[in-house]
């Protein structure tokens, strides 16, 4: 019994100087952090005072500090910003979806800024500007040289604060001088909704503000009150995510109540969440098809993720972006705000979508993607195999359309913009978007337009040859070869009229979507992009197909 003692008081004695070592260690460790922090902001401080005591010209100290931070910053990751006071508003717009200000996009037209899309029912449409308007002056300033963010801080300020523009449009001669009130402007999450091949519900979501949720769920519901829908599409194409409890929201619509929808983990343990589905989901059987594509990030991600790993539709499209970080927004001192990466989020198979590994670079500095050989396998509610470490898979792939060169060169000088404009004023209205065709008239009008316009291009095939040439005569090969190249060179040569008329139907489209944005706007692009579309048309054969959409959602070959 003694000895028993003595063996327990040793024990005891060792635990106490392990305990010991462990507080100092852990001490130690705190302090030697803590001190090197002190350490480099008092290296920091002083070098900032040398600077301005003995730098040979004067310093903008705003300026520096901005600089020093966002270098800082960017060794982390891209979501990690520093957000000075003047930026707030661009913030609480990414969160809201709403700003001040008059309510058009812009884009840089020569010297000048040029209004592309006014939004319906917004100051800038409600005051007559069209698309093609370009604006000279904002407040009796010459914007002459300025950039589109420049001039869009002109635009927006406070609700019903004016803002005088002067303008010049087509076929007038005089410059046009208006005031508009600015308003509170707030981007829609859902442009467009409706039911498309006679009995398919359709719903476009751009963005995860506020609301997200609501609007999505009140847009299904108003669907299936219209018609028997046979199955919906959720577009989440060129999404780039928003508002995690959107994301939830929106699972929740077609999965019931109780399901883990998205996980956080980051280094605060306390910090970890769990999100799960609060509500009886209001269809949790009607065929559901989520698109996608590399723009579909962030939110985008945990909804088809969610969608995917419980079974519950089918996503189609291409792999998306694999934005898997969550960022909180804190605050600074003077109203500065730090948007921050604090975790990583999981989607129900218990994977991670990030596709790339910022904590590791490589020694040039370049980014890590995750390779195939190191992603992980998990399964799905029903037991099909997906992946992580690189974004959402589809079930379906479908290959984005390329456009021909034609094609691109006419968009990218601005041909079908300014036919579209010069179209516009000389038709006071066209049918609605199901109606209104590209007639023989109207395409021969545009060839007529731009006939005497520069569209050029370089075909991919051009710039490959041309590219033996130059190693072929650096490698002194080319005078051997010569007879031959010239030879290809004239089979490969493209002609425009030939190009307008194989790609006629293209053109044709992309015609008509410009032109029907001028009489319908964004909603008006939305419906025609629909008859063009190979991923929608995709959907709708899956949907269609019962028997394939079952497959796609079941495990084959189980064993």
């Amino acid at each position: 019994m003694k000895r028993l003692n003595i063996l327990r008081k040793k024990t005891l004695s060792l635990s106490i100087v392990v305990l010991c070592l462990s507080v100092v260690m852990f001490t130690a460790g705190f302090v030697n952090n803590q001190f090197e922090i002190s350490k480099n902001l008092d290296i920091f401080a002083t070098l900032f005072k040398q600077l301005h005591l003995n730098y040979v010209d004067d310093i903008n100290s705003s300026t520096l500090i901005k600089t020093a931070i966002d270098d800082m910053l960017e060794s982390l990751d891209p979501y990690t910003n520093y957000i000075p006071e003047d930026e707030v508003e661009d913030l609480r717009f990414m969160t809201t979806g709403q700003y001040g200000g008059i309510g058009a996009l812009i884009q840089k037209r020569d010297e000048y800024i040029m209004i592309t899309d006014p939004y319906y029912g917004f100051p800038a449409q409600k005051a007559g500007l069209n698309a093609g308007d370009i604006i000279i002056e904002v407040n009796d300033k010459d914007i002459k040289k300025l950039s589109s963010s420049e001039v869009s801080d002109l635009l927006r300020g406070q609700p019903g604060t004016p803002v005088k523009l002067k303008y010049k449009r087509l076929n007038v001669k005089e410059a046009i001088v208006k005031e508009i009130m600015r308003e509170e402007v707030k981007i829609d999450n859902i442009p467009y909704a409706g039911i498309i091949n006679n009995n398919i519900g359709y719903i476009k979501l751009t963005g995860f503000t506020q609301n997200a949720g609501k609007e999505v769920k009140d847009a299904f519901v108003d669907l299936k009150s219209k018609a028997s829908i046979e199955g919906l599409i959720l577009d989440l194409r060129g999404n780039g995510g928003g508002l995690l409890n959107e994301a939830v929201n929106i699972a929740n619509i077609f999965v019931d109540k109780g399901h883990l929808v998205v996980s956080t983990k980051g280094k605060i343990a306390d910090k970890n969440s769990r999100h799960q589905t609060l509500n009886p989901a209001v269809d949790t059987e009607i065929p559901l098809v989520v698109l996608v594509d590399r723009g579909s990030a962030s939110a985008s991600e945990i909804v088809a993720g969610a969608v995917q790993d419980l079974d519950r539709g089918v996503i189609i499209g291409q792999r998306t972006f694999g934005k898997g970080l969550v960022q909180n927004v804190l605050p600074l001192s003077y109203n500065a705000k730090l948007k921050i990466t604090v975790a990583k989020y999981y989607i129900p198979s218990g994977r991670c979508i990030q596709a790339i590994n910022y904590a590791e670079r490589n020694e040039d500095g370049s980014i890590n993607r995750i390779p195939d050989s190191l992603k992980v396998a998990f399964k799905t509610k029903n037991g099909r195999t997906v992946y992580d470490g690189g974004g959402i898979e589809p079930d379906v792939k479908v290959e984005p359309f390329d456009y021909s060169n034609i094609s691109i060169s006419l968009v990218t000088k601005n041909l079908i913009f300014d036919f579209a404009t010069k179209f516009f004023y000389e038709n006071e209205k066209i049918p609605p978007v199901a109606e209104f065709k590209i007639t023989d008239k109207i395409f021969k009008d545009f060839l007529a337009f731009i006939a005497d316009k520069d569209y050029d291009y370089t075909t991919q095939s051009e710039k490959k040859l041309k590219e033996l040439k130059e190693i072929a005569e650096k490698e002194k090969y080319f005078e051997s070869l010569k007879n031959e190249y010239e030879n290809l060179n004239k089979k490969l040569i493209h002609n425009k009229d030939d190009d307008l008329v194989n790609f006629r139907r293209e053109i044709e489209f992309l015609l008509k979507n410009e032109i029907v944005s001028r009489y319908y706007y964004q909603k008006g692009r939305i419906e025609n992009n629909l008859d063009f579309d190979a991923e929608v048309d995709s959907a709708v054969a899956v949907i269609k197909n019962k028997e394939r959409y079952n497959q796609l959602l079941q495990v084959t070959n189980k064993k």
